[in-house]
């Protein structure tokens, strides 16, 4: 899939065949966001391509909604590129959070993307799907040492509850934080499919 400068910047659905540019995101991202909370080689053992044939399979199905964003990457030959930066992920909630109907289930970005906005669109995308669903309220469950915890906090979602959790041999916390009304995320950006 070819992509241009027109791109950047731009949300949109993903498709099965943004699998592999997704996998590379998610991968990079746990890297950069998790050492000293998940197991070194957790983190190493983590396979783009395995990664890629999982996602491959959740784009193809109907469960949840995924977005991503585009942006400028480096690509192989050290030029500047137009590419995914960044995706997100929601759907129904899976928790037993009371009064929260849809869940934002991850976002993830590139380091080099963050603090350029496309977070802000990615929530604003999955704010603007949950409701277009018929859910008005959502939570997202972010590990509490999470170093861009913040993030949902400086978009108005308050603090729920915390629980234990083990992942990958380590002990964590994870924080629920949670938005009654939906609105005014889905306002955020101009997200809009082209």
């Amino acid at each position: 899939m070819a992509h241009g400068p027109a791109e950047i910047g731009l949300v949109r659905p993903a498709t099965v065949a943004d699998a592999a540019a997704i996998a590379r995101v998610h991968v990079a991202s746990w890297r950069t966001t998790y050492p000293g909370q998940l197991p070194d080689d957790y983190l190493v053992g983590l396979s783009p391509e395995a990664h890629a044939a999982r996602w491959r399979g959740l784009l193809a199905g109907r469960q949840r909604r995924t977005f991503v964003a585009m942006g400028e990457n480096i690509a192989a030959d050290g030029l500047p590129a137009t590419g995914v930066v960044g995706f997100a992920t929601c759907g129904p909630q899976r928790t037993e959070m009371r009064g929260y109907e849809g869940e934002f289930y991850a976002i993830y970005l590139y380091d080099h993307a963050q603090n350029q906005g496309h977070g802000r669109r990615l929530m604003a995308a999955m704010a603007t799907e949950l409701m277009s669903s018929g859910m008005r309220s959502a939570c997202v469950w972010v590990l509490r040492d999470n170093p861009a915890r913040w993030f949902y906090e400086r978009l108005g979602g308050s603090r729920l509850a915390e629980q234990p959790i083990t992942f990958a041999g380590a002990r964590l916390t994870e924080v629920a934080y949670g938005w009654l009304d939906l609105a005014p995320l889905a306002r955020l950006s101009s997200y809009s499919e082209r």
